[in-house]
């Protein structure tokens, strides 16, 4: 079905705090909208609105057809307790409502209620259109594809692995079928191959599309338009063609709003200067026309003070001159992310040392594994989702010991680690007590710091645990720069940052001349982290890559 969506002038606040002012949005088939902004700027809470899960306080939003489907995929997607994953791919792809849509209007057709027909016909449209007739056998050729095997379809999915998780989370969009795709982050925690999948799917795809997204080359390679959102003045403004028009454009306009506003600048600063020196000659003029007793002419007299006054006029007529100016505001700046790393004094020249050590985990066995990590190596590890990559970060970090063989961590080695999991941020205490213990700054200190990273007073209070994914990503990187380190852990850093933040911590890493291991599917981040080794994983063992592979 070819259904088109249009927002206008969506306004939204929670809790007194204004999120989204007179948005406007217009999606169609064909077209694949990039929503883009900093984090805060509200690009999930617009995707809510349009998705029906948020109310707006102002603006309409009109769905054509009417009865068109709009599917919206959240970024931390639920998962409920025991739900299988047959049961989460239903209910991702909208078949498990029109099921029970289906099933409530079949018992009133059967009980001959007035209406029942209609609403059968129509319960039974909406099923067939999300593909509830053969969602599973369907489900089961992509899992496969996706390397799930069938006897996972009915294993809870709270006992998935992360990456399993992750495939199963894009089987649900490879699966769905909805009119209108909303999508949120949907590239965060997939490998290269899950990537170029949904890049596959995304281009391919008769639904109108719009996707909220930080990793660039997706943007580059999928989208047709992009909609950015301003987080200072809360609107947005519409960008046509691609990711690489947009940039260019975006450059442009910055170019000109700052060339404006430097001509306004000068213009009004020139004139108020003219008019200021023209009313000090035209009171040093009168107060000396006036003093001057030896001037016994009145009309020269007259004179001059009417010279003076002429002075005042022109003085008023240049202040209007500046009222008459058409006021020109100055580019705001948005916050930035200004991440400086802490260094700790050298380790050895080996960091890690690992031989013929082996980790089991469930049907899982990650080795024997041989790696020697040298000082200020930049490491990069690749590998498909499960192949094992946390794990042997894991077992290098000591956070679990070799069933077999041995680990050997240098012991002047300092790590700074920022963990898939955001998980040391994960508990019940503040925000402020959580990272006083973790970085051994003092309260005062801890402030400072975080509210430089973006967590102020309406943070630090706050139990960490209720932090979003991304202000525990900043809070972890706060980290780096409380402490000084000398190896640099990060397993796929990109997670839950916005693109100003990626592009810092990328400046910051050029600059660190410590030891790197990089996890990471940022094929942009990949490309600049220049990479002295790479190792992939592949099925729990390793191999080295060559340079140019």
């Amino acid at each position: 079905m070819a259904a088109t969506l249009h927002a206008q002038d969506i306004s939204l606040s929670i809790a007194g705090t204004e999120i989204l002012r007179r948005a406007s949005i217009a999606l169609f088939p064909a077209k694949r909208l990039g929503i883009v902004g900093p984090n805060g700027a509200g690009k999930s809470t617009l995707l809510r609105v349009l998705a029906g899960w948020l109310t707006a306080e102002e603006g309409t939003i009109t769905l054509s057809p009417p009865r068109a489907t709009v599917g919206y995929l959240p970024q931390e997607p639920d998962r409920l307790p025991e739900e299988t994953v047959l049961a989460f791919l239903m209910r991702r792809t909208g078949v498990a409502e029109a099921a029970k849509r289906l099933e409530t209007t079949t018992v009133a057709l059967a009980e001959g209620q007035p209406g029942s027909e209609e609403a059968y016909a129509e319960a039974l449209e909406r099923w067939l259109n999300l593909g509830g007739g053969d969602l599973e056998a369907r489900a089961e050729i992509v899992l496969q594809e996706l390397g799930i095997l069938k006897d996972f379809m009915n294993l809870p999915t709270d006992r998935l692995s992360g990456g399993q998780a992750a495939r199963v989370s894009l089987a649900a969009v490879l699966l769905s079928r909805f009119d209108i795709l909303l999508l949120d982050e949907p590239t965060n925690d997939l490998d290269f191959d899950g990537l170029s999948r949904l890049e596959d799917f995304a281009s391919k795809t008769d639904a109108a599309l719009a996707v909220v997204s930080h990793d660039r080359a997706f943007l580059e390679r999928v989208i047709t338009d992009v909609l950015e959102l301003d987080a200072h003045t809360r609107t947005t403004r519409l960008y046509r063609g691609g990711w690489n028009a947009y940039l260019e454009n975006r450059a442009l306009a910055q170019r000109h709003a700052q060339q404006d506003y430097e001509v306004y600048r000068d213009k009004r600063d020139t004139l108020a200067e003219r008019a200021q020196q023209q009313r000090l000659w035209a009171m040093q003029g009168v107060r000396k026309a006036k003093g001057d007793s030896s001037e016994k002419d009145k009309h020269i007299k007259h004179f001059r003070i009417a010279s003076t006054e002429k002075l005042a006029a022109k003085a008023r007529a240049t202040e209007r001159a500046i009222e008459r100016l058409e006021v020109v505001d100055k580019p705001w700046q948005g916050w930035e992310l200004r991440l400086q790393i802490a260094r700790a004094e050298r380790s050895g020249d080996v960091v890690a040392r690992l031989q013929q050590a082996v980790v089991r985990r469930g049907s899982f066995t990650l080795g024997p594994i041989d790696l020697q990590i040298r000082w200020a190596e930049r490491l990069a590890i690749v590998g498909p989702n499960g192949s094992g990559k946390s794990t042997l970060l894991e077992l290098i970090l000591g956070r679990c010991e070799p069933e077999q063989g041995t680990r050997w961590l240098g012991p002047g080695v300092i790590v700074g680690e920022l963990e898939q999991r955001r998980g040391r941020f994960m508990n019940e205490p503040s925000l402020l007590d959580s990272f006083t213990e973790a970085s051994g700054l003092l309260p005062r200190e801890a402030r400072t710091l975080l509210a430089k990273f973006g967590l102020g007073a309406d943070h630090v209070g706050r139990a960490a645990a209720c932090l979003s994914p991304g202000e525990r990503t900043r809070a972890s990187l706060a980290l780096f720069q409380a402490r000084g380190v000398n190896c640099i852990v990060l397993d796929e850093p990109t997670n839950h940052l916005d693109m100003p933040a990626i592009e810092q911590l990328e400046s910051a890493l050029a600059t660190y001349d410590g030891t790197v291991l990089l996890v990471t599917h940022d094929r942009v981040m990949l490309e600049r982290f220049g990479a002295t080794r790479t190792i992939e994983v592949v099925h729990g063992t390793i191999r080295e890559r060559d340079m140019e592979g």
